[in-house]
């Protein structure tokens, strides 16, 4: 540990192996034998502190560091930049295409790296803490910082990737440009504490070589964790800019017997040439190795507390966990939307720091809520600096207030206070739906697990629109939030919670075959449960099919909670009340040039045969009902034109009529209703391995 030290026998011989000095010459330097050095190596002796003061002049440090050996010397191989070699035959990487699988959206990034330090909690009976700091760095700050990452080594690459005609060198292009024009760099840190901290050795498998080493590396520690593609750690380089990420960890598990300030640092370019020399793509930040096989290999270093701080790395204590610094941070997403009065520019650290709170509430509000005699699994923080100084302060984020019917739905559910149907305000219903389980390689008959659904109202806030359903497992990330279809009109507004796997209590029946289940049926990007290839090797090709009749149970669940009580009806018989009517003449509608239906709501699922069925509510403007839209099913491809799909079944379900493929309105309806199924015979590929997209054709030569 960080208090005691490492012992003198491995602390002197890695000073040795870093240094380049055998045990021979520093028997020489110091005036004693080489089997004295060798026992002082092996623990079998240790020096007199004459001999102390000989071996720090040897070794070119001073007394302080070798009595408390918790940093190296400074004799060792300077910190320094080594670059992967260009490939012998060749072969040229553009790019690390797991990069591609996400957006630079700061949003997709605290999604990924949070759901990574929620799998990585050390202490269960703690919540895992996170925290997000922007900073932003300008004038001799910045130039600072690049004398301490050893820019000038690195610009000649940047220069080199920068000239190249594909997307990663124009991202380099466009940062590098932005940085000079602007005087201007953003620092994004993520600090995890109560994690693992990149533990292991630097190439062996371990948490250390999965994050820094390899790709399509996922080490995960607990079962029930959100990640399994190995992808989430690559939109940390993809936020970048540069593709640049330096690390400082602390560590859970001591290695060469420390536990603080293990840097290291990445940097993902793509191939090039400098000098005339051939570069392969990635580059790490460290101190050469002298045991690899070429002198250049750079490996993570233990770093003193002054060059963290220089490195804007200092941890605010010795808890394990890992800080992620990202250099030259941008947000693409944050760029299209619309800009709040009081943020600066559409790229500042303002907009970036609202837009983290925001991602950070949504997707883990149900991880920030704690009940009954369960705590909160995560802590999730966002501050922001420029040039030292504090602009936004730390700011918490509280689930009461990013989502409070849906927290206040979890809460009750923590602390036992549901009810079998809401009788008053603020009450929270709850009911059971099953989830066959396959058995393994569709083998068996399975097993039957009992997912929770909880429902409450909706309250006025940041939720959203209403009447939804929140999906999620054990990890408490939100999975997807989905439409609840078919619900009566005049429905109060409700918000929906579905707990599946361990989500669902410590009781639930068959939660842990629940949650390696959904687990697999969930793509890279964790954003819904389907068809995935993980779940076709591991159960059966129809195995995706127990998760649509999940979805559907549901659905049906919801409504039943939601349903209003029938009302007597009071007064004469209904064959009396069918004969009156109320006097006068209607009014004419008058006739406006409103505009077309929209869709609001879709709803879809595969069925058995492989095709697709929907269900679409449209939105109908005053005055809108005629219009007559075409439905028009098509899939949804990167590029290119999106290929159309016939129906096979095109159905009115409410307040609507089908004819001829249109949808004709109901006269003085505001919404409607149909359901449609596409046929298979006209599907490119099949449904399982694609998107679809509805668009409603409403050209003015289709209107009544």
């Amino acid at each position: 540990m960080l208090d005691t030290g490492m012992e003198f026998g491995p602390w002197l011989a890695r000073q040795l192996k870093q240094s380049g000095m055998s045990q021979a010459d520093l028997a020489q330097r110091v005036g004693m034998t080489r089997a004295a050095v060798s026992a002082w190596i092996t623990g079998r002796a240790t020096p007199r502190e004459e001999t102390i003061h000989k071996i720090a002049g040897a070794l070119g440090t001073d007394l302080g560091t070798i009595h408390t050996r918790t940093a190296d010397t400074l004799a060792g191989l300077p910190i320094s930049w080594y670059h992967r070699p260009g490939h012998a035959d060749g072969g040229r990487e553009f790019g690390n295409a797991a990069a591609f699988a996400f957006e630079a959206d700061v949003g997709v990034l605290a999604r990924e790296a949070t759901q990574n330090s929620l799998d990585e909690r050390l202490d269960l009976a703690q919540p895992v803490r996170v925290r997000y700091t922007l900073h932003e760095l300008t004038g001799e700050a910045l130039a600072q910082f690049r004398d301490e990452i050893r820019w000038d080594d690195l610009l000649p690459h940047y220069e080199a990737a920068a000239e190249q005609d594909q997307k990663v060198g124009r991202m380099i292009a466009a940062g590098l440009s932005d940085m000079y024009a602007r005087d201007r760099l953003v620092l994004l840190r993520i600090d995890d504490y109560n994690a693992s901290g990149l533990t292991g050795d630097d190439y062996e498998t371990g948490r250390f070589a999965a994050v820094v080493r390899r790709q399509l590396d996922s080490q995960k520690s607990v079962s029930g964790a959100g990640g399994s593609y190995g992808l989430g750690k690559a939109t940390l380089w993809a936020t970048s800019r540069l593709g640049l990420v330096l690390m400082n960890s602390t560590l859970s598990e001591p290695h060469e017997g420390r536990t603080e300030r293990r840097l290291v640092g990445r940097l993902d370019l793509p191939w090039r040439k400098v000098d005339g020399k051939p570069w392969a793509g990635p580059a790490w930040f460290g101190r050469p190795d002298p045991d690899a096989e070429d002198v250049n290999v750079a490996r993570s270093w233990w770093a003193d507390e002054e060059s963290v701080e220089r490195l804007h790395l200092t941890r605010e204590s010795a808890e394990p966990g890992t800080s992620f610094l990202i250099v030259g941070a941008h947000d693409v997403a944050g760029l299209v939307e619309d800009t709040d009065a009081d943020v600066e520019d559409d790229d500042s650290v303002h907009r970036m720091h609202h837009r983290l709170e925001e991602a950070l509430g949504r997707n883990f509000w149900a991880a920030m809520t704690g009940g009954g005699k369960q705590r909160p699994l995560l802590e999730a923080s966002v501050r922001t600096f420029r040039n030292g100084v504090e602009i936004i302060p730390d700011t918490r984020v509280d689930p009461r207030e990013t989502q409070p019917s849906r927290t206040r739905a979890l809460q009750a559910f923590l602390d036992g206070t549901t009810v079998d149907r809401m009788t008053e305000a603020g009450q929270v219903a709850m009911a059971t739906v099953p989830l066959m389980v396959p058995g393994p390689g569709g083998r068996g008959n399975g097993v039957e697990h009992r997912a929770v659904v909880l429902v409450t109202e909706a309250s006025d806030g940041k939720e959203g629109k209403p009447n939804r359903v929140t999906t999620m497992r054990g990890n408490r990330m939100t999975v997807k939030v989905g439409w609840v279809p078919g619900l009566p009109v005049g429905t109060n507004p409700f918000q929906a919670v579905l707990l599946a796997g361990r989500s669902a209590g410590d009781d639930a029946p068959f939660a842990d075959e629940a949650e390696e289940f959904l687990r697999a049926a969930e793509p890279p990007e964790h954003d819904k449960w389907g068809q995935t290839e993980e779940l076709r090797l591991l159960y059966s090709p129809s195995a995706y099919r127990r998760i649509g009749a999940l979805t559907n149970l549901t659905n049906k669940a919801v409504r039943d909670l939601v349903a209003l009580p029938k009302k007597s009806r009071k007064g004469g018989s209904e064959r009396l009340r069918k004969r009156l009517t109320v006097g006068g003449r209607k009014p004419a509608r008058p006739k406006t040039s409103a505009g077309p239906p929209t869709l609001e709501e879709l709803d879809a699922r595969i069925d058995d045969s492989g095709a697709w069925c929907v269900t679409a509510e449209l939105k109908i403007p005053t005055g809108g009902d005629s219009w007559r839209p075409v439905p028009v099913a098509k899939l949804d491809v990167r590029s290119g034109t999106r290929p159309t799909l016939d129906w096979s079944e095109l159905v009115a379900v409410h307040n609507c009529e089908i004819v001829d493929g249109a949808v004709h309105l109901a006269p003085g309806s505001r919404t409607a209703t149909f359901r449609g199924t596409t046929d298979v015979s006209t599907h490119p590929v099949r449904a399982q391995f694609s998107g679809l997209v509805v668009e409603l054709r409403t050209d003015k030569g289709a209107q009544a």
